[in-house]
């Protein structure tokens, strides 16, 4: 029983997988050649992250197929319903990777308020000549202590974001249409916790009040972050979206960080990725990264033992 893992796994889910009796193929199989690799080799599992797309013709193309798994939360690059209605089981991660991706939040908010960002350009630059003008340029930074983080989207990741949010010391506000409510559990090194309880308040009431905000949600049909948003945000603020590109208006962000609406920006991911526009790529108050939420040892560790777990339960006996 062969699984291809186009996107790659870690070792420990191939081990796993390999001690539940499948064969794992992590080449990368190029997207127009997929069809052919996977009937020719007779793979009944496909994992992919965010790369590749599994659609309708893949799927109609594909009869050895029985399994198709994605490496992360979101599944907006597989066509799920269709897959399900040909009797394929379709699987994810949804937790697997949460703290990883709270974490580059506030690598990003961390950077932000001290303009880590834009320091590390130009440093390498004129560090050795106008040193003591960067230093009086990057000399007005803040706190993120006592500050409010305003969370869109208040799923795992979002939660796991306003843990990390409430051990800094920042007060945490959320909206979220579907959880009116939610508990969350801060725990310490020593075995001690505080719980903390939330209820949801509206995007608008979110967005006029927070200092900074945190994206947390799939990819959407429209923005839910655009210029009608930005509108209501107070000056100053920081923004950070490590969810999917699309989710908020670039153009618009653009706009907000010009009339200073927005002084920093984090993105993890793009509007047009993997080809991120230059205007945001050369933005000298927008924090960059290539889409690596997820992208830490111990999360892809996670995936792997998760992803062949549930491989092994659903297809190791038939």
């Amino acid at each position: 029983m062969k699984i291809l893992a186009n996107d790659g796994i870690s070792q420990t889910g191939v081990s796993t997988l390999e001690k539940g009796g499948f064969e794992v193929i992590t080449v990368k199989v190029a997207q127009e050649q997929l069809i052919n690799y996977i009937n020719e080799h007779q793979i009944i599992g496909l994992l992919v992250r965010s790369a590749t797309e599994v659609r309708k013709k893949l799927i109609d193309s594909c009869p050895s197929l029985r399994l198709i798994g994605r490496g992360g939360v979101g599944m907006d690059n597989i066509d799920v319903d269709y897959a399900k209605e040909k009797g394929l089981q379709v699987i994810n991660t949804p937790g697997a990777s949460s703290e990883s991706v709270a974490e580059l939040v506030f690598a990003h908010l961390f950077g932000g308020v001290r303009f880590l960002y834009d320091s590390n350009r130009a440093m390498p630059l004129e560090g050795d000549t106008k040193f003591k003008d960067l230093k009086k340029s990057y000399a007005k930074g803040s706190e993120l202590r006592g500050k409010t983080l305003g969370v869109i989207g208040f799923g795992r990741i979002g939660q796991a974001t306003a843990k990390i949010a409430l051990g800094v010391g920042m007060k945490v506000i959320y909206t979220d249409p579907f959880i009116e409510k939610a508990t969350i559990t801060v725990p310490f090194f020593d075995g001690q916790s505080v719980t903390f309880d939330f209820s949801t308040l509206s995007k608008e009431e979110v967005l006029k009040t927070a200092d900074f905000v945190t994206v947390h949600v799939p990819a959407q049909k429209e923005y839910v972050i655009g210029k009608k948003e930005f509108g209501f945000m107070k000056k100053g603020m920081g923004i950070v979206n490590a969810a999917r590109g699309g989710v908020m208006d670039e153009v618009a962000l653009v706009d907000a960080l010009a009339d200073g609406t927005v002084v920093f920006a984090g993105l993890d991911v793009f509007e047009s990725e993997p080809k991120p526009e230059i205007p945001i790529l050369m933005h000298p108050q927008i924090s960059l990264t290539p889409h690596i939420g997820a992208a830490t040892m111990e999360a892809q560790d996670r995936i792997g033992v998760e992803l062949a777990t549930q491989i092994i339960q659903l297809l190791g006996k038939s």
